[in-house]
């Protein structure tokens, strides 16, 4: 674990949805680290943490929370220092993005941060966002050496105008959580996070809309699981951290790295015709500096807290 000048104080936190992927993972991760954990999750996920033996579910409470009912939410978070908020649309929208999808995400984050603000021992949200909301709208024609960071955010009107529902949808939930943080004095920050690879990966994701056009613009980006949570947790325990995070670990931009992004979609029986021709690097135009800087920091002042303890034995 990090020093105590970098770890807030208290050791009991929440996650929701704590049924998904990244929320099942973050779970475990905070488990092992000596965290308990309220994993709230909601009805319709499949529910990953009752794979766990028992002695890894010390510390762990479930809570059946539906971020629509402001009062489950309320219960799943008594006695929390942090909320790892991450929305997980039902099982008959995940690949359905659409307008409507756009309008739930920003009930449920403006029903859970208000809930927060109600917690008197809640000290810090880490709220999952998305690179969608950022790469959106930007006119890299006129200027070359834009580079896309946490400072930017995605058009609204363009995301209406060419139906990039997932990028709305996390662009409008991202700035109400933003607001009512503001509002009510709240201590937030998001992760900005791009594609994540993982095996239930297939072409209808919804990020993938314009994947095409993130590409030619430099600013496809993906990132593993474990890089994803462990960058979760980084931002909680460093008390210094404020603000927004972009978070990936790879960027696409040769046409061998969309080729292998692109088996990951969907089988493919062998590489196109100009794939051996093809030997462009498109020009990166993003950006995650903040988190690379403050994941450098937390492994170093993790490895100097481990060689401490190492001498004292």
């Amino acid at each position: 674990m990090a020093s105590a000048s970098l770890r807030c104080i208290s050791n009991t936190v929440c996650a929701m949805d704590a049924s998904s992927r990244l929320g099942s993972s973050l779970v475990k991760r905070l488990l092992e680290r000596g965290f308990t954990v309220h994993a709230a999750i909601q009805n319709h996920g499949d529910y990953e943490l009752i794979s766990l033996p028992p002695y890894d579910k010390k510390g762990l409470e479930v809570f059946q929370s539906d971020p629509f009912d402001y009062h489950s939410v309320l219960d799943a978070l008594k006695g929390c220092s942090c909320l790892f908020y991450s929305f997980e649309p039902p099982k008959d929208h995940s690949n359905a993005y659409d307008e409507y999808m756009a309008e739930v995400e920003v009930r449920t984050a403006h029903n859970v941060l208000e809930a927060c603000a109600q917690t008197e021992t809640i000290e810090k949200v880490v709220f999952t966002s998305s690179a969608t909301a950022i790469i959106w709208g930007h006119d890299h024609k006129k200027s070359e050496s834009l580079d896309l960071d946490e400072r930017h955010w995605s058009d609204i009107n363009f995301c209406r105008k060419f139906k990039l529902w997932h990028a709305l949808a996390k662009t409008l939930a991202e700035k109400t959580a933003w607001a009512l943080a503001m509002d009510r004095g709240l201590n937030m920050v998001s992760i900005n996070s791009g594609l994540l690879i993982n095996p239930d990966l297939n072409i209808t994701n919804p990020y993938l809309k314009g994947a095409a056009e993130m590409y030619e613009d430099g600013v496809l980006v993906t990132v593993d699981l474990d890089f994803l949570v462990d960058s979760h947790i980084y931002v909680y325990e460093d008390i210094s951290t404020y603000g927004r995070y972009l978070c990936y670990n790879h960027t696409i931009n040769t046409t061998e790295d969309a080729f292998k992004l692109a088996e990951k979609l969907f089988p493919l029986p062998s590489s196109p015709p100009s794939f051996e021709r093809d030997t462009r690097i498109i020009q990166q135009r993003i950006s995650n500096k903040k988190l690379n800087k403050l994941m450098v920091d937390f492994r170093k002042s993790e490895k100097g807290l481990l060689e401490n303890q190492e001498d004292c034995l």
